[in-house]
């Protein structure tokens, strides 16, 4: 299983480049389990968040929500305690974002080893593996 950071969800409805391309290929391959991804529940929180941001228009936001938890074959993963106390270990190690922070730890906890992101803060953290877009 591979984990999938916000950004693989988020570029390919604000970008038309390569990266946003090479994203949209990814979540098909995981819609249709070519491969097996798994991102945190979280990442509803970033996605509408960064849409809101870009397009500054709560009611779309909102639709690509839904569109997003409706994905089929995306595994979304828990946030609990013992990940926000493993996240707390990995901002004080790695001195990374909280989020970045509760990424990591979902997918350490969860025992996966790869992450697909294009933060680099990512490579920081020697338990994960990260793949560039």
């Amino acid at each position: 299983m591979i984990y999938f950071d916000t950004n693989i969800f988020v570029y390919p409805h604000t970008g038309n480049d390569a990266v946003s391309g090479a994203c949209i290929k990814l979540l098909e391959k995981a819609m249709s389990e070519e491969i097996k991804a798994c991102t945190s529940i979280i990442t509803w929180d970033e996605f509408q968040y960064a849409l809101k941001k870009k397009f500054h228009d709560r009611e779309k936001a909102v639709e690509l929500s839904k569109d997003f938890l409706a994905m089929p074959n995306i595994i979304f993963l828990e946030a609990n305690k013992e990940i926000i106390e493993s996240a707390q270990k990995i901002t004080e190690k790695y001195n990374i974002a909280p989020r970045d922070a509760i990424h990591a730890a979902t997918a350490i906890i969860n025992g996966i080893k790869e992450i697909i992101s294009d933060d680099p803060d990512f490579d920081k953290i020697t338990e994960l593996k990260r793949i560039k877009i």
